[in-house]
């Protein structure tokens, strides 16, 4: 019974906490993604327009109207909590790339959750044969 105890205690301390996580940084990256897509469609909105009137976050859910006049560049958020200008080809580009790049990292992490879920099903069994071997001798 020690031995069920222990891999019970590492699939529920370790394993299912590493899966878990690893789902969690995932998820993270795909709203990301999602983010770098609502871009390229407000990029369709405003691209070929003089000027535009917009409702602007100005933090904590709190909006102001702002008054575009110049739509020829925007600001992307490039990461570590820099921004670049660029034109929207340079910025169609650039979230193309970005995409791409953190597709792969999804990619990656879903590979990783995936042999903690074989791990995790590895013990199970080996804890369903430590059970039938122990019922078997009483």
């Amino acid at each position: 019974m020690d031995k069920l105890a222990r891999y019970e205690s590492f699939v529920n301390e370790k394993l299912k906490v590493d899966l878990q996580q690893v789902l969690d940084r995932r998820d993270a990256i795909y709203d990301e993604i999602s983010e770098y897509a609502k871009l390229r469609e407000s990029m369709k909105t405003i691209q070929g327009q003089e000027c535009i009137t917009s409702m602007v976050d100005l933090g904590s859910n709190f909006y102001a109207q702002a008054k575009i006049p110049d739509t020829q560049y925007i600001y992307v958020s490039i990461g570590y909590g820099f921004h670049a200008q660029m034109t929207i080809p340079e910025a169609n580009a650039f979230i193309d790339r970005k995409q791409e790049h953190l597709q792969k990292k999804a990619d990656k992490l879903t590979q990783e959750s995936a042999k903690i879920k074989a791990h995790i099903k590895i013990v199970l069994e080996a804890m369903s044969e430590i059970l039938r071997l122990q019922s078997g001798e009483e």
